[in-house]
């Protein structure tokens, strides 16, 4: 019972890390530096997760790890970077809290693994949800934070169906250590071409950028997958609960964000969403494929 509870505990710190990171990007990381700032959160994860893993790609894993490294990390952290600047960090957050159940939709168009009817009816509450949240947000919602959360909901879904297809012949730790260094090798050359140096280094960027890279990213990601081994998938599903959570309160509590009532009934739409989408059947740790910022299974 007690390494349970040192397990979840140490797993819940992934979801909370990856909430904080919208605050800490809205408020602290340049606003007109998108592929630097993911670029600077990819490659130095990546770095120490295969540091740590101390294992390279082999055989199909070079082009599977190039490609999953394109869609899950480069175009997806330039797209987070983007709908965490433009958007409210409540919003932003309850928003992207939807990516479970688009990600069950996904699976059933690419995959063909046709969700429970608990599953539509999830999603059908979940999206209701996110509309009833920006129905409420204060002021006017911008529709490009708004198109760039939505792409990269659906860019992620398809990287992460592809990634529970291809999840034999590496451990989730190496791989996601290689998809991380891919994507922030392929930012590198874009970033210098598109922006020019990159962002001055102060008392205010430093420990920002040091905290999306190390803390929301490689201590997440590690926390995250090895929660993944000693505990049930469906626990740490729930525990992904705790990643819009935490971005909502962080936003009203520390960003001053209004919290109106149809923000919270949104949220708590969402979250049942989210619930409701969960895969049915237990699951051994060893065989469950979890992707990291959303906390569903997908896969068999």
């Amino acid at each position: 019972m007690e390494a349970n509870l040192r397990w979840v505990l140490l797993t819940a710190v992934a979801p909370l890390a990856w909430g904080a990171n919208y605050y800490v990007t809205h408020a602290y990381l340049p606003a007109d530096r998108p592929l630097w700032g993911a670029a600077l959160r990819a490659l130095p994860a990546g770095l120490v997760l295969l540091t740590l893993s101390r294992r390279r790609p082999h055989g199909p894993w070079w082009w599977r790890s190039a490609l999953l490294g394109l869609l899950n990390t480069a175009v997806f952290f330039v797209l987070l970077y983007l709908a965490s600047q433009l958007l409210p960090t409540s919003t932003a957050a309850t928003v992207m809290a939807a990516s479970p159940l688009a990600m069950l939709l996904t699976a059933w168009a690419l995959a063909g693994q046709r969700p429970h009817r608990a599953h539509l009816v999830g999603a059908v509450v979940g999206l209701g949800g996110v509309a009833l949240t920006l129905l409420g947000a204060g002021g006017a919602v911008s529709g490009a934070g708004l198109a760039a959360s939505v792409a990269a909901m659906l860019v992620s879904c398809v990287g992460y169906v592809l990634a529970a297809r291809w999840r034999e012949g590496a451990d989730p730790l190496a791989a996601t250590s290689w998809q991380l260094t891919a994507g922030g090798l392929m930012l590198l050359p874009l970033a210098a071409a598109a922006e020019g140096a990159p962002p001055a280094m102060d008392a205010r960027t430093l420990p920002a950028f040091g905290y999306v890279a190390l803390v929301a990213t490689a201590l997440a990601f590690a926390l995250w997958f090895a929660g993944l081994r000693h505990l049930p998938a469906g626990t740490v599903g729930l525990l992904g609960l705790l990643n819009p959570l935490a971005g909502v309160l962080l936003g009203a509590g520390l960003a001053g964000e209004g919290l109106g009532a149809r923000q919270v009934c949104g949220l708590a739409l969402v979250l049942a969403g989210v619930l409701l989408g969960r895969p049915r059947g237990p699951a051994r740790p060893a065989e469950a494929s979890v992707a990291p910022e959303s906390g569903i299974r997908v896969g068999n």
